[in-house]
């Protein structure tokens, strides 16, 4: 045929400078998108091979090259994949967005089916990439099982041409004639990075070659004599661990992959190869890491799953498909029922998104129950436990899933050591309807914490909650298997049966007629500090302690608001006194100044009895050496 020089079609030149300079935020996406064209075409040989044996008459070594020549400034990528005819080319080229494989795709499901290949260029707008980084881009191309080779070519600003070409073999070679200050494009050490990055799973090698640079023969050592050169080795690796079965992986491929994707130098705590079936289909393969990194608590920084699509990279830390408590999570998603942009680059909000994510963190979840019988839990739950108990405030789906995997340091187990939540229930007495907790900034504070000891003494457990999220948490809590979760230090709280109870309280009643002067004397006097004095029900060995209303803050909680400069107001607490405690019995017979000064030491020692600081550090200080001296 003689030359032909055709516009593009209505509007397309406008269309081309929108795929050239908006459609893609990286230059270097160009190589990512000719990769995955090549693979296609060879996909697309091999499949229609199956029925026409013609096609494939020439027994092909199926393999991706790239080619740069300095002196002509180009970049060629090769493949001997399918081809195409002179039709072909002005279709797929000369129409935007009108792609081959697209139609490819619907004509062989419309006639069969089965054993389609997976192929990645459906927008048809991949190839255009090429003119972010070139001013010309020549096609040529041989259709298997025709004689004759075509070429196109175009710089992309309005019209393009096809010619006869010759071409040795089948398949298609694309060469980009590339703008000045492109040249970096030439070099194997980039091209190679791009590889790695982008293309590394294509199932078919990708080879690099400079153009009129020749291989040294290699002297050797030994005879003196001259080796050839060995043959080139694939730029890519060609093996997507998530594809394969996971008895044909080993343990070290997992952790090698691992470090390869996190750039973390030790293996990783889990490993959760699985496949997703049904209604969507993907391939996962995530691990959970020993450490945090620092990027982890920088709410700044995105976090995510690496994302594949038919073996080709698309980008890193697509959170779509992770919830935000699970973001310690790493690891890679391959599926071809995602839906990306035209760009390739965003994932769109469709259903698919929402359960590929519904299924992979159910699959986390799994992982994370079955590692609860192993020592590595912990592990895991000093590391993560913070970030995994957002999603009992965040994940109402999956609360109760995940209020099964916290645990918490308890007054009944030993220090450092922590319990879980369904083991705390299974060791409440039968009378015990609640479960009781307590803040506190730090694990040695609330074992000091007087409000405990009523508890300790009817023998009950008292969960810690000493992680600045767990006090935030509880609104979102509630309850855990029918059992309400009572902060001890809050409230009018009652232990042991309802015998006990009712024993208690008519005590309680008693001393607190026989105290009532002695407590309004000591309201008055710290009238500026609480909101009211009472007989305490949660106190054994210590003279007094300071509760919270129902709704309030805990002294915890606004010590941590206050440091970080949030202006929480003041809020009056309630002063506990023990009616049988000495000091108790001793400050209610003193008067004058040696009253006010034994309810001023009560109160402070109330407060240092929590971890809160004194109003006046120095007369306390005073006021007790006197006491001692005394």
């Amino acid at each position: 045929m003689k030359t032909e020089t055709k516009q593009f079609k209505a509007e397309i030149g406008r269309m081309l400078d929108l795929v050239v300079n908006s459609l893609y935020s990286k230059k270097e996406i160009f190589l990512r998108e000719l990769l995955s064209n090549a693979s296609d075409a060879i996909d697309r040989a091999k499949y229609l091979g199956l029925v026409d044996k013609e096609i494939l008459a020439d027994s092909p070594d199926w393999k991706i090259q790239i080619s740069a020549d300095r002196e002509k400034k180009t970049l060629t990528i090769s493949d001997n994949g399918y081809g195409m005819d002179a039709e072909d080319l002005e279709n797929n080229l000369g129409t935007i967005a009108s792609s081959g494989t697209k139609k490819f795709m619907e004509a062989a499901a419309a006639k069969d089916g089965s054993n389609l290949p997976e192929l990645i260029g459906k927008f048809g707008v991949g190839f255009y990439a090429a003119f972010m980084v070139a001013d010309k881009v020549t096609v040529v191309s041989k259709k298997r099982g025709e004689e004759a080779a075509f070429s196109w070519e175009s710089d992309g600003i309005g019209s393009y041409t096809v010619s006869d070409a010759t071409r040795d073999g089948f398949g298609t070679s694309i060469t980009l004639h590339l703008r000045d200050g492109q040249d970096d494009y030439l070099n194997e050490w980039r091209i190679r990075d791009l590889v790695k990055s982008y293309s590394d799973f294509i199932a078919y090698p990708i080879f690099f070659e400079e153009v009129g640079k020749k291989e040294e023969p290699k002297k050797d050592e030994k005879e003196g004599e001259k080796k050839e050169p060995e043959p080139p080795k694939p730029l890519n690796t060609m093996v997507a661990l998530w594809k394969r079965p996971k008895k044909d992986v080993k343990k070290e491929e997992y952790d090698e992959f691992y470090k390869h994707l996190t750039h973390d130098f030790d293996e990783p705590l889990e490993t959760i190869p699985f496949s997703g079936e049904g209604q969507v289909e993907f391939k996962a393969l995530l691990f959970i890491p020993k450490a945090a990194g620092m990027e982890l608590y920088m709410p700044q920084t995105k976090h995510g799953l690496s994302l594949y699509v038919r073996n080709v990279f698309i980008g890193n830390d697509f959170d779509l498909l992770l919830p935000d408590y699970l973001r310690f999570v790493k690891g890679v998603v391959d599926s071809s029922d995602l839906p990306l942009n035209i760009s390739r680059e965003m994932l769109q909000d469709d259903q698919v998104i929402s359960k590929i994510k519904s299924a992979v963190t159910s699959k986390i979840l799994s992982t994370l129950e079955d590692m609860k019988k192993k020592e590595s839990y912990d592990t895991f739950y000093k590391v993560f436990g913070r970030i995994l108990k957002e999603g009992v405030h965040t994940d109402y789906v999956n609360a109760d899933r995940i209020k099964k995997l916290l645990k918490y340091p308890s007054a009944q187990s030993a220090a450092g050591k922590m319990i879980f939540l369904e083991d705390y229930v299974k060791k409440m007495p039968q009378d015990q309807k609640d479960i009781y907790y307590l803040c506190a900034e730090k694990e040695e504070d609330a074992r000091r914490a007087p409000q405990l000891e009523q508890a300790e003494k009817h023998g009950l457990d008292v969960l810690f909650f000493v992680d600045p999220v767990d006090e935030w948490l509880v609104d979102s809590f509630r309850e855990f298997e029918g059992k309400k979760l009572v902060d001890i230090a809050r409230g009018d709280v009652q232990f042991g049966s309802e015998t006990e109870q009712k024993a208690e309280k008519e005590a309680n009643e008693k001393a607190a007629a026989d105290l009532k002067p002695f407590l309004e004397k000591v309201k008055e006097q710290l009238k500026e500090h609480v909101a009211d004095v009472r007989v305490s029900t949660r106190l054994a060995e210590s003279p007094c302690c300071l509760v919270a209303s129902e709704n309030a803050l805990s002294p915890a909680m606004i010590r941590m608001m206050r440091a970080m400069k949030q202006n929480v107001p003041e809020e009056k607490r309630i002063l506990e006194v023990n009616a049988t405690h000495p000091l108790v019995e001793k400050a209610k017979g003193l008067d004058g100044q040696a009253f006010t000064d034994a309810v001023e030491l009560l109160f402070d020692q109330a407060l240092v009895a929590e971890g809160s600081p004194v109003p006046d550090p120095a007369r306390f200080s005073k006021l007790l050496t006197a006491l001692m001296m005394k």
